[in-house]
C-alpha cells in the first residue's frame, strides 16, 4: 500500500516510509568506507590516511547539495500541504537546476584549490600527493554528486522513498565492484578508488535526473520554472543547518586530523578513520530517518495539523531514544571486529583504534537526538533555530572540546571530545524544542 504524506502515521507506517531513506543514507555513507577497505588492504598505510585526511573537505564541497535538497524539500512539501502542486513543481525544478549549476562552480573550483587546502590541512611529502591525486578526480563529478544529495530529499518528498532507495543502493553497488576491480583485482591504487566513487555518484546524480523529467507518477516532475530569489533564499536559509553542519563536520574533521597528527601521528589519522567509517553508517541512520521524515512533517505543518505534528515527535523521540542505546550497544560490541577489518595488520594502530572506539562510542547516545531536532526546525521551516543547533554542535561545541580536552587528557581527550560536544547539543535542542512549542503547537 502507498504511504501519502498526508496519512495518519502509526509506528509501522513511520518506519517503512522512513526505512528507504534510512538505507539511502546508510549507502551513501559507505562510499570512502568502501574506498578506505580497498586502500587500507591493497594499496598501503599512507594512501589510507590520505582518503582520510583530504575526504573532509570533499564533504565540505558537496554539502550545498545537501542544503538545496533538506530546505528546499521542506519549502516544497509546505507548499504541497497548502495545497498549490503546480507551483511546488516549479520550485522543485529550480532547485535542481540551481544545483547542477553551482556544483560545476564548485567543482573548477574545488579543483584548483586541492593542493593549498592540503597543505593548509597539513599535509606534506607523499600524503600531501595522495591526497590531491584522491581529491582532484572526486572533485570532477561534484555537479553529480550534490545532484544526488539533492535528489534523496526530494525523492521523498514526491512519496518515492523506494525509487529513492534503489538508486542509493545501485550507486553503492557500483562503488564496490569497482572499488574490487580497480583496486583489488587491476591494482588500480588510489587512481582505482577515486574513479570507482566517482563513477557510483555520477549514477546516482543522474539517475533521478531522467526519471523526473520523464512523465512519472509522482507528486513532482522537472519541468519549466522561473527565478524566484525569494524561494531559493527561503529554501537555503531553511537548509542552511545542514550546510552548516556538514561544513563544519569537515572542518572539524580537519581540525581532529590536526590534533592526532600532533598528540599519536600517523597512526592517529588512520585510527581515526576507522572511527569516522563506523560513525558514518551509525550517524547515517539518524540523518536518514531525518530526512525521511521531514517531508511529513513539512506537509503536516503547512495543513495546519497540529495534531499529526504531536504524534509525530512523540514517536520520533521513541524511536531515536530506542536506537541511541541499541547503537551504543553495537558500537562497543563490533569495535574489534571492525577494527580488525581495517587495521588488523598493524598491532599498535590496532590497540589505538580499539582504544578509541571504546570511548567515542558513547556519543551515539546523544548524536540523534541532536541531528533530529536541528531537521525538526528545517521541516517546520525555521532555518534559523535549526542552524543554531547545528552551529552550536558543531562549532562550538567540538572545537572547543578537541582544543581543550586533549591539554588535560592527551590522545583520550580527543576521543571523549565528540561525547561531550553531542551531549551539549542534545541539552540545547531539546531546550528549543520546549521553549518553541507554543508557537508551532506540536506538544
Amino acid at each position: 500500500m502507498k504511504i501519502q504524506l498526508s496519512d495518519h502515521f502509526t509506528y509501522k507506517r513511520l518506519l517503512r516510509f522512513t526505512l528507504p531513506s534510512i538505507v539511502m543514507m546508510v549507502f551513501t555513507s559507505t562510499y570512502s568506507i568502501v574506498d578506505g577497505f580497498f586502500v587500507s588492504n591493497y594499496v598501503g598505510k599512507t594512501p589510507f590516511a590520505a582518503v582520510n585526511f583530504i575526504f573532509p573537505f570533499i564533504g565540505l564541497l558537496g554539502a550545498v547539495g545537501f542544503m538545496f535538497g533538506t530546505g528546499g524539500s521542506a519549502l516544497v512539501a509546505k507548499t504541497l500541504g497548502e495545497g498549490d502542486k503546480e507551483k511546488a513543481n516549479r520550485l522543485f525544478s529550480l532547485f535542481i537546476y540551481v544545483t547542477f549549476g553551482t556544483g560545476v562552480v564548485i567543482a573548477v573550483i574545488g579543483m584548483a584549490v586541492m593542493r593549498p587546502v592540503a597543505i593548509l590541512m597539513g599535509a606534506e611529502g607523499e600524503l600531501l600527493e595522495n591526497c590531491v591525486l584522491y581529491g582532484r578526480i572526486l572533485a570532477a563529478v561534484q555537479p553529480a554528486f550534490m545532484l544526488q544529495m539533492t535528489f534523496q530529499s526530494f525523492m521523498i518528498t514526491a512519496e518515492r522513498p523506494n525509487l529513492g532507495l534503489a538508486v542509493t543502493v545501485g550507486s553503492g553497488v557500483t562503488n564496490i565492484v569497482l572499488d574490487f576491480l580497480l583496486v583489488g583485482v587491476f591494482r588500480g591504487g588510489l587512481v582505482g578508488a577515486a574513479v570507482a566513487t566517482s563513477a557510483s555518484q555520477v549514477v546516482g546524480g543522474l539517475f533521478p535526473v531522467f526519471y523526473f523529467l520523464r512523465p512519472n507518477n509522482s507528486l513532482l516532475r522537472l519541468g519549466k520554472t522561473r527565478w524566484d530569489g525569494r524561494a531559493l533564499f527561503k529554501g537555503c536559509t531553511n537548509g542552511f543547518s545542514e550546510l552548516l553542519g556538514n561544513i563544519s563536520m569537515s572542518l572539524v574533521s580537519a581540525l581532529y586530523n590536526a590534533q592526532l597528527i600532533r598528540y599519536a601521528g600517523e597512526n592517529g589519522v588512520a585510527a581515526y578513520g576507522v572511527l569516522m567509517y563506523v560513525s558514518f553508517v551509525f550517524v547515517a541512520i539518524f540523518i536518514g530517518y531525518s530526512v525521511g521524515t521531514a517531508p511529513v512533517i513539512g506537509f503536516h505543518f503547512g495543513a495546519q495539523n497540529h495534531d499529526e505534528l504531536k504524534s509525530l515527535l512523540r514517536k520520533s523521540a521513541v524511536l531515536i531514544g530506542i536506537t541511541s542505546v541499541a547503537m551504543l550497544v553495537f558500537g562497543q560490541l563490533l569495535a574489534r571486529p571492525l577494527s580488525q577489518v581495517f587495521v588488523g595488520y598493524d598491532d599498535d594502530l590496532m590497540a589505538l583504534t580499539l582504544r578509541g572506539f571504546f570511548i567515542f562510542a558513547f556519543s551515539f547516545l546523544f548524536s540523534g537526538g541532536c541531528i533530529f531536532g536541528s531537521s525538526f526546525f528545517t521541516a517546520l521551516n525555521d532555518g534559523l533555530t535549526s542552524a543554531a543547533i547545528s552551529f552550536l554542535r558543531t562549532v562550538v561545541f567540538q572545537i572547543a572540546s578537541v582544543l581543550l580536552l586533549p591539554l588535560i587528557w592527551g590522545i583520550d581527550g580527543i576521543w571523549s571530545s565528540l561525547v561531550l560536544a553531542e551531549a551539549a547539543a542534545l541539552v540545547i535542542a531539546v531546550g528549543l524544542i520546549l521553549a518553541k512549542r507554543k508557537k508551532y503547537h506540536y506538544l
